[in-house]
């Protein structure tokens, strides 16, 4: 994590003088009084430069993705929270059949 923390903010550092450069960029146009068409070709390449470096940090510094898959072995409850104050067993899916042939896993 301390690689992608150091490229994410590389990244943003980036962005950040890119768009310092453009507002700068500007406000040498309205000296020279000349219309503004888009940021220069280097401040273009610095801004795809820094979104990369951004998206990669964004993607690695989580960690490790888990299984979304219902039946994985990822998602087995291993035990009960200790705050059982929050878990809620009346609510309206009591509405529901009661299926009992349901076998579980060992």
């Amino acid at each position: 994590m301390g690689l992608a923390l150091i490229v994410g903010l590389l990244g943003l550092l980036i962005l950040f003088h890119a768009a310092y450069s453009t507002i700068q960029y500007r406000g040498l146009l309205k000296i020279t009084e000349e219309e503004f068409s888009g940021p220069p070709f280097d401040v273009v390449i610095e801004l795809f430069l820094g979104l990369l470096l951004c998206f990669w940090a964004a993607l690695t510094a989580p960690g490790k993705f888990l299984s979304i898959h219902p039946h994985s072995e990822d998602n087995r409850i291993v035990s009960l929270p200790a705050n059982l104050d929050f878990m809620i067993f009346n609510h309206r899916g009591k509405a529901f059949p009661v299926e009992m042939d349901l076998k579980l896993r060992q």
